[in-house]
């Protein structure tokens, strides 16, 4: 097939799905086709991770569950997404303008044609890739023969990495000791005392203490629910899956992204076709439940939760509590006063203990500069952003960077 058809069945492919979709050539991009006014390709923003994807049909999905369908046919690849079955926020959808570079006065015009993508399940975007591979290489790929990928990447294993790690010298150190107590008792459980910790995380979205648990937790020994090794872990996942969702709603995270979460988790996992795929997401479903927890945490009082919803929805603009207590219709003194009095905290080192932490997410999983992020989350200069930073994270941008990583190069 020419060029010119490929370009013809990706444009109908595109203007049919209502999701963008592009071709890349040598590794770089010759097409790029949006139904909704897209003038930026939010690709950019997973560019590592698509490049990972090798399979002749293949997705990704990403940290936040963006998917992503590749076809890798006759030299070019095809890539059609993002597609995300959960409505995303603004303050979602700033990040990946930021992570794609979207120049600042056409933010709005991305938002507005991110928020316009058509909402695909993923297994129907497959199906559609399978047909569009068949008509340009004359391959039949089915469903059950593509294989995950986007759980396996680097991104999302940068922590998974340092677990599996320390379970694969815990299986070689542990392994004959374990067949034995399976062999004498293989109905013991020790999994209420672990369930209980690891929930109770989820609820408090005690993030830094279920990865240091994580590092040292002992072995699982659950029980038997399936005779097939893969069909047991599965099973297993389906069971944490629904206590993580229940555990994140009783943290205070909306019932509604909490369900699909667990829907779209565990619809990923009944695709997997290995014990250790399901493992590492497994892992990486609780730290994304106690990372949305500890997101959606709010102080006390009404007006303090309102301060608190204000600052999450403004975190990449400067925030002058003035204006908040204007939106509020209190007085500033009043705003400042009650949110202390509800929290503890002054309403300023709330905000700026907030934007210190997005800003250690973004130094961690993105590759921007600090002088970028800070730019980003509203400060006034880098000398004020740096201050910032080390007053409430103890170290400098530069300094969390080289310790929140693998390495140095290796970012989103």
């Amino acid at each position: 097939m020419d060029r010119e058809g490929l370009i013809y069945i990706c444009r109908t492919m595109g203007d049919l799905a209502g999701i963008p979709v592009r071709i890349l050539s040598e590794g770089e991009c010759i097409y790029f086709h949006s139904t909704t006014g897209l003038k930026t390709d939010p690709a950019a923003a997973w560019k590592k991770e698509l490049d990972a994807v090798t399979d002749n049909v293949g997705y990704l999905i990403t940290e936040d569950l963006h998917n992503f369908g590749v076809i890798n046919a006759k030299g070019y690849r095809i890539i059609v997404g993002p597609s995300r079955q959960i409505g995303s926020t603004d303050r979602e959808l700033r990040e990946i303008a930021f992570r794609t570079g979207v120049p600042v006065n056409e933010i709005s015009g991305f938002l507005s044609g991110m928020k316009a993508i058509v909402r695909m399940p993923l297994e129907s975007m497959l199906q559609m890739l399978c047909a569009v591979n068949f008509a340009i290489s004359g391959e039949k790929t089915e469903l059950e023969q593509i294989q995950i990928t986007g759980h396996e990447q680097a991104d999302l294993l940068k922590k998974e990495e340092i677990y599996n790690a320390r379970k694969a010298a815990d299986r070689e150190k542990n392994q004959e000791m374990e067949e034995d107590d399976a062999l004498i008792s293989p109905a013991v459980h020790n999994t209420l005392a672990l369930e209980e910790t690891v929930m109770d995380m989820i609820r408090r979205g005690d993030t830094e203490g279920l990865e240091k648990w994580l590092k040292s937790a002992p072995s699982v020994r659950g029980g038997v629910l399936a005779a097939e090794q893969l069909r047991q872990k599965k099973n297993l996942f389906i069971v944490t899956a629904t206590l993580a969702s229940r555990a994140a709603i009783r943290g205070g995270l909306d019932p509604g992204t909490a369900l699909a979460l667990s829907d779209r988790y565990i619809q990923n996992c009944e695709i997997m076709t290995s014990p250790n795929q399901i493992t590492n997401l497994s892992y990486h479903m609780v730290l994304e439940y106690t990372r949305r927890v500890a997101g959606s945490i709010r102080p006390g009082s009404r007006l303090a939760a309102q301060a608190a919803d204000y600052v999450r929805d403004h975190l990449t603009e400067p925030i002058s509590v003035a204006k908040m207590a204007e939106t509020m219709y209190v007085s500033r003194p009043y705003l400042s006063r009650r949110f202390k009095a509800d929290t503890g905290e002054s309403i300023t080192d709330y905000i700026l203990r907030n934007k210190a932490q997005e800003a250690g997410r973004l130094l961690s999983y993105t590759d921007r500069s600090a002088a970028d992020i800070g730019n980003y989350l509203g400060f006034s200069s880098q000398g004020h952003f740096s201050r910032v930073f080390t007053k409430y994270m103890g170290m400098t941008p530069g300094e969390y960077r080289n310790r929140h990583t693998l390495s140095g190069h290796e970012l989103r």
